[in-house]
């Protein structure tokens, strides 16, 4: 997969024990089409159900076959705005109450 290149979040459903290769051949997807770093997920065992990161281009050409479902936004997680030692000043009141 290209990085930098837009992806976006699939559901597949799939047999138990299903690799990350077998996943591609289900769906007919490329290398560089899948995001092997972040590999195949299981979401929830008991569904059979895994998540996929896949370019949008791929989502939209497997959309609609059996098992599949999404795509899913994958939005970007950072922090927002600077770093704050609100936490230790939490505790060390905390601690104060607590007689300690």
């Amino acid at each position: 997969m290209t990085p930098g290149s837009p992806t976006v979040l699939v559901t597949v459903a799939l047999p138990p024990h299903t690799t990350l290769h077998g996943a591609q051949q289900r769906f007919g997807l490329a290398d560089a089409e899948v995001d092997r770093q972040y590999g195949l997920v299981s979401v929830d065992p008991s569904q059979q159900l895994y998540a996929l990161l896949v370019t949008e281009e791929a989502a939209e050409r497997i959309r609609g076959m059996p098992g599949f479902h999404g795509p899913y936004a994958n939005p970007r997680i950072e922090p927002f705005g600077p770093f704050s030692s609100d936490a230790e000043e939490h505790s060390s009141d905390a601690e104060e109450r607590n007689g300690e």
